[in-house]
């Protein structure tokens, strides 16, 4: 059973230190754990490692420990959104590790599931396969890819319920599941918290993953493009 925590400053306490790694949940702007992000920025710990997707947008997601100079390593699969996060990786002041979307997925969910390393055909033959240990099977050249386990691992969900269960909302499923597992701590914070325990067919990541649980805030849903169209008129 988690442990419930009034606030996410309060979930993070004694967790936090300098050079730790942390996988966070999300995928664009869409669940990521933006409290908890909040927390951490506001503890001022520095040179992190981010295990992310991608790392939001200038000032908003993760966007925002760039902006107070606390990311000294990111491992991603996109960052173009992000100009500031361009510049520190233009000027060196931060490390970058691209990996493959499929590869960083599944990094992660070995790391969760004790699974050392791997191998993937994704990156045979490109800078992101240098110096790693290749393999040939089937006639078939491979690249190893090591599992990732992070210090800390921060999610986003839309319900939770008292036993730490999770489910997650539309494109917030994309990497938050993942990142749940392969925490050495995992805090999930969740826009709804049952009192009832949820029905077992819908629940995404058992609740044995999560140590912590918080109540999200309230807040306007974030949208890194928006793209509209004029409504066309029916016709007669």
């Amino acid at each position: 059973m988690p442990t419930k925590y009034r606030s996410a400053a309060e979930a993070l306490d004694g967790l936090l230190e300098d050079g730790l790694t942390i996988a966070v949940g999300g995928f664009g702007l869409t669940g990521n754990p933006n409290d908890l992000i909040e927390a951490v920025r506001d503890s001022g710990v520095r040179d992190l490692t981010i295990v992310s997707n991608n790392m939001g947008v200038d000032g908003a997601g993760l966007g925002i420990l760039l902006d107070n100079r606390q990311v000294r390593r990111v491992v991603a699969s996109y960052v173009g959104e992000n100009k500031l996060f361009a510049q520190q990786y233009l000027d060196g002041t931060v490390e970058v590790e691209f990996t493959p979307q499929g590869t960083l997925a599944e990094r992660m969910r070995a790391g969760g599931a004790g699974i050392p390393a791997f191998y993937t055909k994704s990156g045979v033959g490109t800078p992101i396969a240098e110096g790693k240990p290749h393999a040939e099977f089937d006639g078939v050249t491979y690249v190893q890819e090591r599992g990732i386990v992070a210090d800390l691992s921060l999610v986003h969900a839309y319900v939770a319920d008292p036993a730490g269960n999770l489910i997650y909302r539309y494109a917030s499923r994309n990497f938050n599941p993942l990142v749940a597992t392969c925490g050495k701590v995992t805090i999930a914070e969740a826009e709804q918290v049952s009192d009832e325990y949820l029905d077992p067919e819908r629940i995404t990541t058992p609740g044995i993953y999560v140590q912590r649980l918080i109540q999200a805030t309230a807040r306007e849903k974030q949208i890194e493009k928006r793209t509209v169209r004029v409504r066309e008129e029916a016709s007669a």
